[in-house]
């Protein structure tokens, strides 16, 4: 048992934990609690840690597959990210589509995310375009680290089964994507045609910007149409997160309709 925060693994998992550099660098990161471990791929999972009183009450359980690192309640405190944690974190490998793969969908529906800041809503966007059916996000470089501890616990388990990538260029997804019959929209304030009127049955492709200033000119430009979410009250803007969901949704529904 591991009963040091001076251990080379402990101080290892720290800097996973704490810093998108060590995580790039090693294409590591490190994913937390019960629900997690049972939904990361076996052929990702590099280590599984718990606590001591973890171990104690679920070793004869059947949860617990493999070896697994044992360590002390204090030191595992120590690594955790929670401020209550449920006694288990996994070191998984990172992957990423290939653009060439995603383009592969049948009318497929896409998000392109550009420099979205907080972790807690890009998980959100990751979690809510797995339900709403999305085929893949295309994300900028100067979006947050999908692996942010909190990103990842954010995403629910979407994180292992949404495709995704990162690209230097974001503005070039838009011409690439025209060119298999893709429609880009842009969630845009100089927007004039509602949301609702466009027809998403086809292959589409939702712009969804920071949270302050919104999609770049540049990105912006590329796109085939703006759209706007009408508002009451005082409200300027939604949250990019809430944004992207009614969006997505949107296009799902048409998707169902007979």
């Amino acid at each position: 048992m591991i009963d040091s925060t001076a251990n080379r693994q402990i101080k290892n998992l720290i800097q996973l934990q704490s810093r998108a550099k060590a995580r790039r660098e090693q294409g590591l990161f490190v994913a937390e609690g019960v629900r997690m471990y049972r939904e990361t791929p076996p052929d990702l999972l590099e280590k599984t840690y718990v606590s001591e009183s973890f171990y104690e009450k679920e070793q004869n359980r059947g949860l617990l597959k493999g070896d697994v690192e044992i360590v002390s309640d204090r030191v595992f405190a120590a690594i955790s990210d929670t401020k209550t944690p449920q006694g288990i974190l996994m070191l998984v490998r990172q992957r990423q589509a290939f653009v060439e793969d995603m383009l592969l969908a049948e009318e497929p529906l896409f998000l392109i995310i550009e420099d979205i800041q907080d972790p807690g809503n890009l998980g959100t966007i990751f979690r809510t375009a797995e339900a709403a059916g999305v085929d893949g996000i295309f994300l900028s470089e100067g979006t947050a680290d999908i692996y942010n501890p909190k990103t990842v616990r954010s995403t629910m388990g979407a994180i292992y089964r949404m495709p995704f990538c990162y690209l230097p260029k974001l503005s070039l997804v838009p011409a690439m994507l025209r060119k298999r019959g893709v429609c880009t929209y842009a969630a845009h304030l100089g927007g004039e045609m509602e949301y609702t009127r466009p027809d998403y049955r086809k292959g589409c492709a939702f712009m969804i910007g920071n949270e302050g200033s919104g999609l770049s000119d540049e990105l912006a430009g590329q796109a085939d149409a703006y759209i706007k979410i009408s508002m009451k009250g005082q409200t300027e803007s939604l949250n990019a997160a809430v944004a992207a969901a009614i969006l997505m949704f949107e296009a799902k529904r048409q998707r169902e309709l007979p």
